[in-house]
């Protein structure tokens, strides 16, 4: 309910005083929030970004399902955050769900989403952000200005979201 209420309150406050920009270090310094499926594809929805499974399912412990239970907030307000900021469609094709690497910063920990590879997304990426070296299976990827890792995993894109990125 805090998240909720900071997320909610303190940008409407912001943008009555002007204070936008304190806004962001806010978000960025708050606590790792877990948000279910539902919580997740609401926010999706009313974002305007899709989401789409290989078995037409959302179940966590199947692979070709595409699932968004216990992921991160900072996951789900980037991603919306990438489709705003560069006015692309954007599909989500990869959740928490098994089958994935693990880690630290995978999937299953809330960290990461695969989208479609669309040329709008992808003039996005290689424009706006650092091009860095090579992950150790030889994905290219991209750092933001905000440090999340975009690798091109041929594909699609598997996004690494250590924040929201200014959301």
């Amino acid at each position: 309910m805090k998240s909720l209420l900071r997320r909610v309150a303190v940008p409407l406050v912001a943008v009555v005083v002007g204070l936008l920009p304190g806004v962001v270090a806010v978000e960025q310094a708050s606590a790792l929030t877990k948000l279910t499926h539902s919580q997740a594809t609401s926010i999706f929805r009313a974002a305007g970004l899709t989401w789409s499974s290989s078995g037409g399912c959302s179940d966590r412990y199947n692979s070709t399902c595409t699932s968004f239970e216990q992921i991160n907030d900072s996951t789900v307000y980037g991603v919306r955050t990438l489709k705003t900021a560069s006015g692309c469609a954007v599909n989500i094709t990869g959740g928490t769900e098994v089958g994935h690497a693990s880690g630290t910063y995978s999937h299953w920990n809330g960290y990461k989403v695969d989208i479609s590879k669309y040329t709008c997304v992808g003039n996005y990426i290689h424009n706006t952000f650092t091009r860095i070296a090579d992950r150790g299976d030889g994905a290219a990827q991209w750092r933001s200005g905000a440090g999340n890792i975009y690798a091109d995993e041929g594909s699609h894109w598997d996004i690494t979201y250590y924040n929201c990125g200014g959301c």
